[in-house]
Formats: C-alpha cells, sequence, structure tokens
C-alpha cells in the first residue's frame, strides 16, 4: 500500500529484456537503502526490488505490467517517480494507493500559470464513473486532486514543490501517464454491479 506522496525520483541507467519481460536498473537517493523483496512503486506500478548495488536497484516488470502500463515506453535516462511502502505506523498524508495501475492515460495540455500549472488528462471512456469532481487519483503514482471532470477527460493542478519534486515538470502533451483509480471507489461501484 502506498500514498502517493513522491519520496524521490530516480532515473532509468538500464534495461535488459529477458522473454517477455523486461528488468530495469533504476539509480535514486534511496535505492542504497532498499531490500530485496521490498515493494516500491516506480510511477504508480507496484515493483519487486530484485537487487541493490552501487546506489541503484534492479526490479522487473512482466509482460502484463508492460502492457497495462508505461513501463514498456521507458528509455534509459528516463525519470521515475519512487515511493516506498506506506509503514504501518505510517501518515497517510495523500490516499490508498495499491500500486496496481488500471489503465494509461495522455496529457492532452499543459497550461503554465502565474504559481502553479494545470493538465488536462485523457482517458478510456470505460473508467467514467470512476473519476468524479474533486476526486483522487494516481497519475504516475502522485495522489492529485481532479477537477474539471468530463466523461474522457479531467484536470489536475500542481503546485511549485510536487512540480519540483516529482517527475510534472517534464510531462508534455501527447505524454502517456499510469493512472489508477481510487480504491474506494472501485469497490463502490463493484458492489452496485453485483446488486443491480
Amino acid at each position: 500500500m502506498f500514498t502517493g506522496i513522491i519520496e524521490t525520483v530516480g532515473q532509468v541507467q538500464s534495461i535488459q529484456s529477458s522473454g517477455t519481460n523486461k528488468t530495469f536498473t533504476i539509480k535514486s537517493s534511496l535505492s542504497a537503502g532498499f531490500n530485496v523483496d521490498q515493494s516500491v512503486s516506480h510511477n504508480g506500478v507496484c515493483l519487486t526490488v530484485e537487487s541493490c548495488m552501487g546506489g541503484a536497484h534492479t526490479v522487473t516488470a512482466i509482460e502484463e505490467t508492460l502492457k497495462k502500463t508505461t513501463l514498456g515506453l521507458w528509455k534509459e535516462g528516463d525519470l521515475v517517480n519512487i515511493e516506498q511502502c506506506l509503514p504501518a505506523n505510517g501518515r497517510l498524508d495523500g490516499h490508498f494507493v495499491q500500486g496496481h495501475v488500471d489503465t494509461t492515460g495522455t496529457c492532452l495540455q499543459k497550461t503554465t500559470l502565474p504559481g502553479s500549472w494545470e493538465y488536462r488528462i485523457g482517458f478510456p471512456p470505460q473508467f467514467a464513473s470512476l473519476v468524479i469532481e474533486k476526486g483522487s487519483i494516481s497519475l504516475n503514482g502522485i495522489s492529485l486532486t481532479i477537477f474539471n471532470v468530463g466523461r474522457e477527460e479531467f484536470s489536475v493542478a500542481i503546485i511549485p514543490y510536487t512540480f519540483e519534486h516529482t517527475t510534472m515538470k517534464s510531462l508534455e502533451a501527447g505524454h502517456k501517464v499510469n493512472l489508477e483509480f481510487d480504491l474506494l471507489g472501485k469497490y463502490i461501484l463493484r458492489k452496485l454491479t453485483l446488486e443491480s
């Protein structure tokens, strides 16, 4: 379980393919302190740490993960939002994030405002019932509040701290993003679907 509060930004150092899997070596300020078998969120995707060496760590994404997230698009040098899992006695500053990406979306527009940035994000319409005004969403692992909700689009506003300490500053129109919709909303929708 994660909160969507990004701890650091890492950088992809190398990518190796093996069958339909891809193994990523990522360097970050936290990597040296990771343990093998630890769950870590990478742009909102929960991956298991396989090794740690020289201030970097390795993780592997299987075919299913590569199909449903943006990880298959990663290149050497790309920046990645990193968050460790929530300790049992930790603070829930964002919202409940599992690290299980539901789908990818597309940045449609980036607008620079005095003191903040707004992004318009497009998403597949089958998820429209999970997107509500002032609701929570995990976008590339970042817990954000959505507004100006449409059937296939929503907006998020980014404060300077988040802009500087996550990968949002490199997000431009046309870029793909990982989306995980609010866990509580998914349970409620499932219950309503079964009762109808």
